[in-house]
């Protein structure tokens, strides 16, 4: 049987496309999100959703849970939450790697 990816720790390295005209976007959660999804959607293009999963990985031995959008087109972004308490948008900067922490 496969192994759901959310089921696992990453150790993996996350490789980002960035560069000119793009850049990319890390969401720290808390556990609890951990195997969901997380969409964006550019200012203006609601439309056209890109999402990432909640994944458990390790930092400095530490457990980390993010959603990693490795290639975004620069721009203002609408994170999609019903959640009121959290934190609903970001700019996304050529060649940098934007972070909201919803821990």
């Amino acid at each position: 049987m496969a192994e759901d990816s959310g089921d696992r720790v990453h150790t993996e390295d996350v490789v980002l496309d960035i560069g000119e005209g793009f850049g990319a976007l890390l969401i720290y959660t808390k556990p609890e999100l951990g195997g969901t999804e997380i969409e964006v959607s550019q200012v203006g293009d609601d439309a056209r959703r890109v999402h990432a999963d909640v994944l458990e990985r390790r930092v400095g031995g530490q457990p980390v849970f993010a959603a990693v959008l490795a290639a975004l087109p620069e721009g203002d972004y609408r994170i999609l939450t019903d959640d009121p308490r959290l934190r609903k948008a970001v700019t996304v900067r050529s060649g940098e790697v934007a972070e909201v922490d919803w821990r």
